[in-house]
């Protein structure tokens, strides 16, 4: 082999290695400033003032998004009691009947919801919910965002429970233990990093969500925890204030973009987190 030829495939490989690297810095690049950019205009905004107060009427200067906070968190707590127990049961009957016709179907159905836009999401969850109980609310809200919630949770519970060892199964019914007591006993608590991780994913997924709300929660200028009523959020008060025309409401949506980015943000850390802590060796 001569000199020539092993430059060549190392000025090749170094070329390659830059490459790979100026893509990775290119696609950093504009979270940063997206990041830098919603830090810059909405850290001072944020006070004990703004976080505890309701927004003021149009003309008076103040205010602060103490309905969106509480709103989106009862909208997302509704959404994840009805999401969670429905995707990990549905997650574990997947992981248990992997080549069942159900199964089959339930694991495409479950794909195709995860490709649905969420405005089509809430369309379907206003004339289900909406127009039958004649009124916009938080509930219908927090259905539709389970909804967006359900093929997240699923498949992270069905590929953490298939990647366990059949042993575990075969030493506990050995032991004489029932189906149930298995599954929740054994099963679940080795896989409960894995589902964790796909149920704080799922909350961090649905937080920012504006599109399905404008259908269904609507909105509420008032400090409300009435689910059958219409109730703010952090993503629709954004959506309200930012395409307003009036300079107080868009430094609101500046500082509520910074709580909502911060939320989300931790969030992920906290799945990380949870997912290092809990993480079984097999």
């Amino acid at each position: 082999m001569n000199i020539g030829s092993v430059n060549y495939r190392i000025g090749k490989s170094i070329g390659f290695q830059l490459a790979t690297i100026l893509f990775a810095f290119a696609c950093v690049v504009p979270l940063l400033a997206i990041l830098f950019y919603i830090v810059k205009a909405g850290i001072t905004k944020i006070n004990w003032h703004f976080l505890v107060n309701v927004p003021k009427p149009v003309g008076e200067i103040g205010g602060g998004i103490a309905n969106a906070l509480v709103g989106s968190v009862i909208i997302i707590l509704v959404a994840s009691v009805i999401a969670v127990p429905i995707g990990i049961m549905t997650g574990i009957f997947l992981s248990e009947n992997r080549k069942s016709k159900l199964a089959y179907w339930s694991r495409l159905s479950v794909d195709i919801l995860q490709g649905v836009p969420s405005i089509v999401i809430g369309i379907i969850a206003y004339f289900w919910l909406v127009k039958p109980l004649r009124g916009f609310s938080a509930l219908s809200g927090s259905v539709a965002l389970a909804i967006m919630m359900l093929p997240i949770v699923v498949r992270s519970t069905e590929e953490t429970l298939k990647l366990l060892p059949d042993s575990l199964k075969e030493a506990a019914y050995a032991l004489g233990m029932p189906f149930h007591r298995v599954i929740f006993k054994v099963i679940v608590p080795c896989g409960i990093s894995g589902i964790l991780s796909g149920v704080m994913l799922s909350i961090a997924r649905i937080t920012g969500e504006t599109a399905p709300l404008l259908f269904t929660a609507f909105g509420n200028p008032y400090l409300t925890t009435n689910i059958t009523k219409p109730m703010h959020s952090l993503p629709l008060l954004i959506f309200n204030y930012a395409t307003s025309p009036y300079n107080d409401w868009h430094d609101l949506a500046w500082g509520a973009s910074l709580i909502l980015l911060m939320w989300v943000l931790l969030l992920n850390i906290f799945t990380k987190l949870i997912t290092r802590k809990w993480k079984v060796q097999l």
